[in-house]
């Protein structure tokens, strides 16, 4: 056993502690692992010197490694016999380990590293430091692989000097050179004050953990919360519709009834004077016969005496009352059922623009920031694409219903009540909730850019309807040389670079409208601070000669 344990000892990289892999040795005897010692001498490669990690022997220039085939082929066969690794043993160090720097032979791992010595050591090789007085003074600090950065690279000195001009660490040498005369003061009271900074940002930094602590709770009860209002509304709001649904029902089902008891009222009367007619007509077939023969009798006497005994036909009792109109019979009340879908249509149509609307609206958090740059503002963009029901049958369009223009002749629009009737307007298909962006591209002498709510008035030429002369409308003009910017008719004159291209930003829930110049750069020229109470939609205006192209997000 204890043979066995040799062997395993014997064959094990010293870097590692692992069996020999590709094993090179150096001059000096030892044998390791030819990545590890590889890595051990790339590590090494600054200092230029080189070293055995076993007996600290150097080596200049860096040794060429060749693998050693006798050692690699026994340690091959060693392998089949059944040898493994060495154990790791916890009390050597390792390859990622600080090594004690007095020990001979296998190293020891390094328990404290001395800033005085600029050395490492085991427990055993500590041992004076804690017993000598003249170890007093050293400073003991955890392992450190990199002690000779504590060594001026230049005078080969330790660095016990800060210099607060240059804002690094220098020696003595150094402070009567290079430094002279500037602030320097030592290692230590630097370090002094730099630690008291560092408690300060510490305690800053745990205040801001404290905090972030604080608000992350905070949001994780607002998510619950949001959960739980969502829930209860879709709960309710399911009920609600049920009821809605129910209560249609109930009143299709009524009007299924009436319908179905009308009909049999109605079938009933018309099938009982239809028995009593049919009832009569055998007796009058009868009496017809009667006449007949009697209109064939050639014996005149006979004739006139038989012709008084006739009895005189009555009055049907049912035939003054029979009077067919021109009926459409049940047709009526599909039309009224129909006419009872288009209304709730409507309802339902601008109810749930508000329902939308309201549901949008929930934001629990502060709006983000408006963006700062073309990019941030182009996350926001959305397609805008013209509605051919609220356009002006002089404005054509075009481009997919991306571009307006006005035309010499009347356009072939069917009538619509969505129309603008005298203004030279057209108005976006989709309503705007919530962040959106997009761009205008104009041409011509004159193009109002807008937004503007559902409800704004179409027929007719008052200020009602144009684009910024009312409070449902803000509208950017565009002319060739200027802008201005209008609602509820007040115009403000815009400064600002005058270009073909103009970008829109609406925060609907922070009632925040902007419009930008876009050239080289984007400008701000007018930005709105308001309550929107209702969706909105985006337009235009546009004068003689001119048109407007909603730019496509690509």
């Amino acid at each position: 056993m204890e043979q066995n344990q040799l062997d395993r000892e014997t064959f094990s990289c010293l870097i590692c502690l692992d069996l020999l892999k590709d094993p090179v040795t150096t001059s000096c005897g030892h044998s390791y692992c030819m990545n590890c010692i590889k890595t051990h001498w790339d590590e090494e490669d600054r200092k230029r010197i080189h070293s055995c990690p076993q007996c600290r022997e150097t080596f200049i220039p860096r040794p060429v490694l060749k693998k050693n085939t006798m050692l690699a082929a026994l340690v091959e066969q060693l392998k089949k016999t059944g040898l493994q690794a060495a154990p790791a043993d916890h009390r050597y160090a390792g390859h990622e380990d600080v090594a004690c720097d007095f020990c001979t032979g296998r190293k020891l791992k390094a328990i404290k590293s001395c800033l005085f010595c600029l050395a490492s050591f085991c427990e055993k090789h500590l041992q004076p430091h804690y017993d000598s007085a003249a170890f007093k003074k050293h400073k003991l600090v955890e392992p450190s692989k990199n002690l000779q950065e504590n060594i001026c690279s230049k005078h080969d000195e330790v660095m016990k000097m800060f210099c607060r001009t240059d804002q690094k660490c220098i020696c003595l040498i150094c402070l009567m050179e290079e430094h002279k005369g500037h602030d320097t003061v030592s290692a230590a009271v630097e370090r002094t004050e730099r630690q008291r900074e560092l408690e300060e940002r510490r305690g800053n930094i745990q205040q801001r953990i404290q905090d972030r602590e604080k608000d992350v709770k905070l949001l994780q009860q607002e998510v619950e919360a949001i959960n739980r209002s969502a829930d209860k509304t879709v709960e309710d709001s399911e009920k609600i519709f049920t009821e809605l649904i129910r209560l249609l029902q109930k009143r299709s089902s009524d009007v299924k009834q009436q319908i179905r008891s009308q009909q049999k009222t109605e079938v009933s009367r018309v099938k009982d004077v239809q028995e009593k007619l049919e009832q009569e007509i055998p007796e009058l077939k009868r009496k017809d016969a009667e006449l007949e023969q009697l209109s064939h009798t050639e014996d005149h006497n006979q004739f006139l005496l038989n012709y008084p005994s006739l009895p005189a036909l009555s009055e049907s009792t049912h035939s003054s009352s029979i009077n067919i109109r021109p009926l459409r019979h049940f047709e009526d009340v599909t039309a009224a059922v129909s006419e009872l879908r288009e209304k709730l249509q409507d309802v339902l149509r601008d109810s749930w623009t508000n329902i939308s609307l309201m549901v949008t609206e929930v934001d629990v958090l502060l709006s983000e920031p408006e963006p700062k740059s073309r990019a941030g503002f182009l996350k926001y963009s959305c397609e805008i694409i013209l509605d051919p029901n609220t356009v002006h049958t002089e404005l054509g369009l075009s481009e997919g219903n991306r571009k307006v223009k006005l035309m010499s002749q009347r356009q072939s629009y069917s009538s619509h009540p969505d129309r603008f009737t005298n203004w030279w307007q057209v108005l976006s298909r989709e309503s705007l909730t919530g962040r959106c962006y997009w761009e205008v591209e104009r041409c011509g002498t004159c193009v109002y850019i807008s937004v503007a709510y559902k409800t704004i008035s179409r027929a007719g030429c008052g200020n009602e309807c144009g684009f910024g002369c009312n409070d449902k409308s803000w509208a950017l003009e565009c002319s060739q040389n200027s802008f201005s910017f209008g609602h509820n008719n007040i115009w403000t004159p815009i400064s600002g670079p005058v270009s073909s291209r103009v970008g829109v930003y609406l925060d609907h829930r922070a009632g925040i409208l902007s419009f930008y110049s876009i050239t080289e750069t984007m400008t701000l020229l007018h930005r709105v601070q308001t309550t929107f109470t209702e969706p909105l939609l985006a337009g235009v205006w546009v004068g003689t000669g001119s048109s407007a192209e909603f730019w496509k997000p690509r």
